[in-house]
């Protein structure tokens, strides 16, 4: 996977893939991630990159102009604009980017985009959540690493993506861990046992009941979608 990242902050997105299980995916040249600065493709000689709204309005939005310049070069990669108007990014999505090989995310600021530009280069929009950030790069970094743990050895196991939370409309089950120091101050809240007794089919029964249950709590519309109660 080649992921382009399309930011006025390209060290902001580039300190990301220094750490953890992305920075030894880059590392071992499982993704390739290029960072390209908007501001490059200015000809203004400050190398202004904003400009103001038509019409009137507070705030700026990037000139479509160094953007097309920006753009131009990547036509065939899968370019995706973070936008507020963009469907809700998810699970699924995560999983049907993972099978491209090059995606081109590009990080809004100020007030956005120019209409113009979306229409001309997005292969898709995406919003992370029904809020506003200052910036796209936390929404794209977002949707980089959703992606890229669905791509052969990233994650060092690969068991780690079953049953994972969202797949099938339900969370995960609870997890719990085997710690003496912990069980012991606090045996008024130890996990149920059949976690303990070793018949995978007992815990495998039990964790479905737990992860209907947590999903009707906490996610209900989930719950409902996976109409469960049939």
């Amino acid at each position: 996977m080649y992921f382009s990242f399309f930011t006025l902050f390209p060290k902001l997105v580039e300190s990301y893939f220094q750490y953890s299980i992305m920075g030894r995916a880059l590392q071992n040249k499982i993704i390739n991630v290029e960072y390209i600065d908007i501001r490059d493709f200015s000809l203004n000689k400050h190398k202004k990159v904003d400009n103001s709204l038509m019409g009137g309005g507070a705030g700026m939005l990037l000139d479509p102009f160094v953007l097309d310049c920006a753009l131009q070069g990547y036509i065939h990669s899968r370019i995706i604009f973070l936008s507020p108007c963009g469907a809700r990014f998810n699970y699924k999505d995560s999983v049907r980017l993972s099978k491209y090989t090059h995606i081109s995310f590009v990080c809004g600021r100020y007030e956005g985009f120019d209409e113009r530009i979306i229409e001309k280069y997005a292969t898709e929009i995406f919003s992370i959540g029904d809020f506003i950030l200052t910036g796209g790069e936390l929404g794209a970094l977002c949707m980089a690493d959703s992606i890229s743990r669905h791509i052969d050895s990233v994650l060092g196991n690969q068991l780690s993506l079953k049953n994972e939370s969202f797949e099938m409309n339900m969370l995960e089950a609870p997890n719990f861990t085997k710690s003496k120091h912990f069980d012991n101050k606090n045996k008024e809240i130890f996990p149920t046992s059949e976690y303990l007794n070793g018949n995978h089919a007992i815990i495998s029964g039990l964790k479905l009941n737990m992860s209907k249950m947590k999903t009707k709590y906490f996610r209900p519309d989930l719950y409902k979608r996976g109409n469960y109660e049939k």
